[in-house]
């Protein structure tokens, strides 16, 4: 915050605009490195079939909580459009910091290829071969950041220590190259080319914002009632001099608003879907008016509160439902990724539903995966559970193969042929197989209370008279 000299307060957002983008440029590289006992904050690697959040390890088979993420992702979105327009764009958002390192750092500031920062309009000066070799320069020196920006997106799908082990051997992984190369060229063909016609024809979010902003959202405003009509309420700018419509408007038509706009729009016609809310044009007012010891004509504010003259209405029913909608979401995310379970089990019958051995013994054979989520080896022990309180067919169960406990490592499978076999008759009736569901539960033997996993399935026990037919056939094939 500044002063000019005759006490008129001039507020300057492209410092502040400038610090942000230091921290999100720190945020956005440093946070895929960030571990918690090895497990990311962020991170959905496809690699390794894994979802990190929070420092907690979550599975593909665990992706339920996808659906909580991408709606506090897209609500957030629209609770900060209709509090404060594009903010993301004009503050955060990748594309517009890195056109601000290109036009604005590189070209203009260290090369001189454009004369001045406030002047967004005017094009590269390349008459002389300096200034086209200056040119090339800046294109590499930015080309260099989008690849390194392109790797950093891909640090959230595949882990940073695995990037740089898998790009030593890029015919080894062709899919990560190409996808990295690909998003690197796109990066460098949209920061040096396209620029700020993203933001205006092909970002999705400059066609949603127009349903999400009301007369109460924060943008950048002219106040009109001050500087007088430049434009007819069609949009159509007047041809005859401020001054002569209106002796009272403040405007001084100095235009400096326009020339320092990245997507070359006049915000004294009024909010349009290309305003990036940049409040370069903020900016320039304040610091012409400030010479004329006058506040700016062009404000972050809302409509609303430029046109009655009052504060700027934060809290309103739209965005407390917003709140409301994302504080109930994230509550919701908390408590069920609270209930992750530390191991993963996958049982499967086999196609022998039974083998019989005598006229009571019978076993059933299920393919069971087991999946330790955790971020430490564990040994695993299999157990038999009754399905409810008055069920007691476990005492008439035992697991006959592993007996013993059986190592899984942190983040691996192991599968297992477990083999439970009938302790006595179970048969129910003489004609057809008796079903018996039963529960499996497996554990760590050193964390028994807390990684576990349970699966319901059936137990299968042959009729009388299959056992009798089965018994006699095995007879007389000895015989």
């Amino acid at each position: 915050m500044q002063s000019s000299a005759q006490g008129i307060k001039q507020v300057f957002y492209r410092k502040k605009r400038y610090f942000v983008y230091l921290i999100a440029a720190i945020v956005l590289l440093g946070f895929p490195f960030i571990t918690i006992n090895g497990t990311h904050i962020f991170l959905l690697s496809f690699d390794h079939g894994e979802l990190h959040l929070l420092g907690t390890r979550f599975n593909m088979q665990e992706l339920y909580l996808m659906p909580f993420l991408l709606i506090l992702l897209f609500v957030g979105i629209f609770f900060l459009t209709t509090l404060a327009g594009r903010m993301w764009c004009g503050w955060a958002c990748p594309q517009t910091i890195f056109r601000v390192i290109y036009r604005d750092l590189l070209q203009t500031i260290i090369f001189g290829l454009r004369k001045k920062i406030s002047n967004k309009q005017q094009p590269m000066n390349l008459e002389s071969f300096a200034n086209k070799l200056k040119a090339v320069l800046a294109f590499v020196i930015i080309a260099f950041l989008c690849l390194i920006a392109a790797a950093n997106l891909m640090w959230f799908f595949v882990p940073p220590e695995d990037f740089f082990t898998y790009i030593t051997n890029p015919s080894e992984h062709p899919v990560l190259m190409v996808f990295w190369l690909g998003f690197g060229i796109f990066f460098i063909l949209d920061i040096a080319f396209i620029q700020e016609n993203f933001c205006i024809y092909i970002c999705p979010y400059c066609r949603v914002q127009s349903v999400l902003y009301d007369n109460d959202t924060l943008m950048p405003t002219y106040n009109y009632n001050r500087g007088g009509f430049v434009y007819d309420k069609h949009g159509t700018k007047i041809d005859q001099k401020l001054k002569f419509i209106d002796p009272n408007a403040e405007c001084i038509e100095c235009e400096q608003c326009v020339k320092v706009c990245p997507t070359h729009i006049d915000i004294r016609k009024g909010m349009q879907l290309e305003c990036i809310n940049c409040l370069e044009c903020v900016d320039a007012c304040t610091s012409v008016m400030g010479k004329l010891n006058k506040s700016s004509l062009v404000s972050w504010t809302s409509p609303t509160a430029m046109e009655q003259n009052q504060k700027v209405r934060y809290f309103r029913f739209r965005t407390i439902a917003y709140i409301v909608v994302l504080s109930v979401v994230f509550i919701t995310l908390l408590v069920v990724s609270g209930k992750k379970e530390g191991m993963l089990l996958n049982v499967n019958t086999t196609s022998e539903l039974y083998k019989i051995h005598t006229q009571e013994v019978v076993d059933n054979t299920f393919r069971v995966v087991f999946h330790n989520t955790d971020s430490v080896d564990h040994e695993f022990c299999v157990e038999i559970l009754n399905p409810n309180i008055d069920s007691d067919i476990a005492s008439r169960l035992e697991i006959i193969k592993p007996k013993d406990p059986f190592l899984v490592k942190a983040g691996q499978k192991r599968t297992e042929m477990v083999t439970i076999r009938a302790k006595e008759n179970l048969s129910k009736n003489d004609k057809s197989d008796s079903i018996y569901p039963i529960v499996l539960r497996s554990f760590a033997l050193d964390n028994k209370e807390q990684i576990f996993a349970k699966r319901k399935t059936n137990f299968t026990y042959p009729s009388q008279e299959t056992i009798h037919t089965y018994l006699q056939k095995r007879e007389e094939a000895r015989r």
